[in-house]
């Protein structure tokens, strides 16, 4: 069964509870209402009887006599609207009319009317009489009446039994049960009609979600849906318009990452190529003898530093997998960072002095930093390395500071700079900023700098950048100390 005419069915079959409880109950209302208004009715016809037909002698209470005619004319005129009575002396006697009713009222009936309460009763079948004759049912009304002496004494004087037939009652009932009825069914085919349209709005709701999320499934995450925020279905179409907007970053971010990767493997072929080509033409010249003697040191020192290029070229990648993967293991101590500095600067004098840049170091003499030796100067000799790579005739100063509870670290060069587009990307795996230099001497594959960036959040430090086109970068690189450096998972980047 479709979700509308399940939504339909539940929705009419609580509003057709609601209406048949409503029903049942206003019926039984409706019946105890008319039958309460029947009695106040019948009890007003009773004191009408008394007040015209009944006598009582000023000196002797007891004696009590009726007036036939009045009664006789009462009888005809309550006849006409279904309504008969008899009257009852104290000694429960009936008096009038002597040929309609002579059965007697039953003892605890007439003990409540002798203590002065008015009896209610409902004869819903026929009673025989003790003259044999056959009483209707009726719905009854006993009420006593008594006479105050001058000694404050109360007499009974009579008990009038009136009565209406309940088949009259009864086709009052059924007349207004007959209205409810037909509201009843009128208002069940309103309620079926709004269930139905209630629940195809919903239904259509969710259906124009399916056929979004239909979309989704084809690969289309360029859907959004209106949502007014106004119910769970609302709340579900903006989870559904977040799940395609991360989808689209997601797929946006998976097409920027294999254009890398596809920009990656073929500079990283390309570099591969150029020192295999290298190695491959002077070991063919040493195996034909084709080097001269006094060249043949200079050929190997060539492979050497060629081999040592496609090592560093396949480590990097490497590295950043572990890194990534959190599979690196710092050993964490405290060292003189000014000396570890100092020897960078020494390895880097000659990269420095071919670019006609200007390396120092700025610092106090002895400056402690709690980190592990090998990734520390391996972060320190990418980005120093990195601002020789941008930086022609220029200057490059490594300064070295202590901060609070922290050892801070700023690398400035005075090269070409970033744009803010460059700066924003810098820490992305692959990402060059400048890839005419792909091919440079020092083999620029895209991954320095991201696994700089691991590995300073691996120490629970922070590295930042600035920079200007044309003007030069900054890298601030800041390691705290052993009683700060509290292990929490670093953030990896894709």
């Amino acid at each position: 069964m479709k979700l509308v005419y399940q939504q339909m069915l539940a929705f009419f079959a609580v509003i057709a509870t609601v209406l048949i409880l409503l029903g049942f109950s206003f019926s039984q209302m409706t019946r105890n209402m008319v039958y309460q208004n029947t009695w106040t009715s019948l009890e007003k016809y009773a004191n009408s009887l008394v007040e015209q037909s009944v006598r009582i002698s000023s000196g002797n209470p007891n004696k009590v006599s009726f007036d036939s005619e009045s009664l006789l004319n009462s009888e005809v005129l309550l006849r006409n609207q279904s309504v008969h009575f008899t009257i009852y002396n104290k000694s429960n006697t009936a008096v009038f009319p002597d040929n309609f009713y002579s059965s007697k009222i039953g003892k605890a009936d007439w003990q409540k009317l002798k203590a002065g309460k008015i009896v209610q009763k409902v004869t819903d079948h026929q009673v025989k009489t003790t003259s044999g004759q056959a009483e209707p049912a009726m719905t009854d009304v006993l009420k006593p009446y008594f006479y105050t002496d001058s000694n404050n004494k109360r007499h009974l004087i009579a008990v009038i039994k009136i009565g209406a037939f309940i088949s009259n009652v009864n086709s009052n009932i059924s007349a207004i049960n007959a209205n409810l009825t037909k509201a009843l069914i009128v208002a069940s085919l309103v309620a079926l009609l709004f269930a139905y349209i209630v629940s195809r709005y919903l239904t259509l709701r969710i259906n124009r979600l399916r056929r979004a999320t239909n979309q989704v499934a084809k690969g289309n995450y360029d859907v959004e849906l209106p949502s007014k925020n106004r119910d769970e279905i609302d709340d579900l179409i903006n989870d559904f318009n977040d799940m395609t907007l991360s989808l689209r970053e997601s797929e946006a971010e998976i097409e920027r990452q294999e254009e890398r990767r596809r920009a990656f493997m073929a500079d990283a072929a390309h570099e591969m190529r150029t020192p295999l080509t290298t190695i491959n033409g002077l070991l063919e010249g040493l195996a034909y003898d084709a080097i001269p003697e006094d060249s043949k040191e200079q050929s190997i020192a060539l492979m050497r530093n060629e081999t040592k290029r496609l090592i560093r070229l396949v480590n990097e990648n490497l590295d950043y997998e572990k890194i990534r993967n959190n599979q690196i293991a710092l050993q964490k101590q405290s060292f003189n960072a000014i000396e570890t500095l100092d020897n960078l600067v020494e390895q880097l004098h000659q990269k420095a002095a071919a670019k006609q840049d200007v390396l120092t170091v700025n610092g106090p003499k002895d400056l402690e930093v709690y980190a592990d030796y090998d990734r520390f100067v391996q972060v320190m000799f990418n980005i120093t390395q990195n601002a020789i790579q941008f930086t022609d005739n220029g200057q490059i100063t490594i300064l070295a500071q202590r901060g609070f509870h922290e050892s801070i670290f700023k690398i400035s060069d005075t090269g070409i700079g970033m744009s803010e587009e460059e700066l924003a990307n810098i820490w992305e795996r692959y990402y060059k900023a400048d890839p005419s230099r792909t091919n440079t001497k020092y083999g620029e594959s895209g991954l320095g700098l991201a696994i700089v960036h691991q590995l300073v959040l691996l120490h629970n430090g922070k590295i930042e950048v600035t920079s200007k086109v044309g003007e030069g970068t900054t890298f601030t690189i800041i390691f705290p100390d052993e009683d700060h450096d509290h292990y929490q998972q670093p953030t990896h980047n894709a």
